[in-house]
């Protein structure tokens, strides 16, 4: 799927391009891009989410996948309509890491995904972490272990975080979450 790596190819010419990365020009390539996932791929991408967890507990498949939907397959309408002022600006180096890690994931993910979820996968990455300033597996979202992602004053917290900041295609590496404490 090209559509992803025009994506990152977009993110690199802002990083070339800027002094500083604002989050406007990143949020105006998330917009584009997302303006172009209909509700058929969101559709698809459920399906394959669904099927990917067939194997996984009943009670821990359903509540993650509600939080997966609500957070991840609806938050593209979010992301096309956000027309918010944010004032921060996004930290080059480390937004560079993550459009290295996003792409290296596409590159592997689309050998398997027959559907628009790595580009999904991208845009709610970048969106969440370099707008919105939040963990990319929002508060509340369930782990094995009856764990959660929790907030507290103010920070974040992951009960996986650190078990994953070793794989090559994890997004924990650029998640604002800190590792929780158990």
């Amino acid at each position: 799927m090209k559509e992803a790596l025009d994506m990152y190819d977009d993110f690199s010419n802002v990083v070339s391009n800027e002094e500083s990365i604002s989050t406007e020009s990143v949020l105006d390539i998330l917009k584009e891009y997302s303006g172009n996932i209909s509700v058929f791929d969101l559709m698809a991408v459920n399906a394959e989410m669904i099927e990917e967890s067939k194997y996984v507990q009943d009670n821990y498949k359903d509540k993650s996948h509600a939080v997966y939907v609500k957070y991840f397959l609806a938050r593209i309408k979010d992301v096309h309509t956000d027309n918010n002022a944010y004032e921060h600006d996004i930290d080059k180096e480390e937004f560079i890491d993550a459009v290295a890690t996003l792409k290296s994931y596409h590159i592997n993910e689309s050998v398997t995904s027959k559907t628009k979820f790595p580009l999904i996968y991208g845009i709610i990455s970048i969106y969440t972490t370099f707008i919105l300033e939040e963990p990319i597996h929002p508060v509340g979202t369930p782990f094995p272990g009856s764990l959660y992602v929790e907030e507290k004053d103010g920070k974040f917290f992951c009960p996986v975080k650190d078990a994953n900041m070793e794989s090559p295609n994890a997004v924990c590496k650029m998640c604002i979450a800190e590792q929780l404490e158990f």
